[in-house]
């Protein structure tokens, strides 16, 4: 088995890849014309978006949309890059909110996190040594 991808609710799919765009330079995969899915460009395992009205017909109790909680939700995607500082810079001149600044951590990976304008968790990391 291996992780296919990630689903993250939003209220307005076409808003967030362009956000991921402008702050991470992930290009569209792909929009459905209903423009409640779309996709972003990150590898072998996708990035997607889904409108709230789909997490809706998907879970008849309810979901927490991640931008109405006041504190982050207990998890987190995470994007490695060669310069965490660039990308860290980058992400908050496009909206993201500032979390923890970039910081050299023991094991030796630099580390940052922010949180985008739909609630999500942000890592920006250097590849682990190895």
């Amino acid at each position: 088995m291996k992780l296919g991808y990630t689903i993250i609710y939003v209220a307005d799919v076409p808003a967030a890849l362009d956000f991921y765009s402008r702050a991470f330079g992930l290009a569209t995969r792909f929009m459905h014309e209903s423009e409640t899915y779309g996709e972003l460009a990150t590898g072998e395992t996708t990035l997607a978006f889904a409108a709230h009205t789909l997490a809706e017909l998907n879970f008849t109790g309810g979901h927490v949309a991640a931008d109405q909680s006041a504190q982050p939700l207990g998890f987190e995607i995470a994007f490695v890059t060669a310069d965490v500082a660039a990308a860290y810079a980058q992400a908050l001149a496009a909206g993201a909110s500032e979390l923890a600044a970039p910081v050299s951590k023991p094991w030796g990976q630099t580390v940052a996190y922010v949180r985008c304008p739909f609630g999500v968790v942000v890592e920006l990391c250097t590849p682990m040594a190895g």
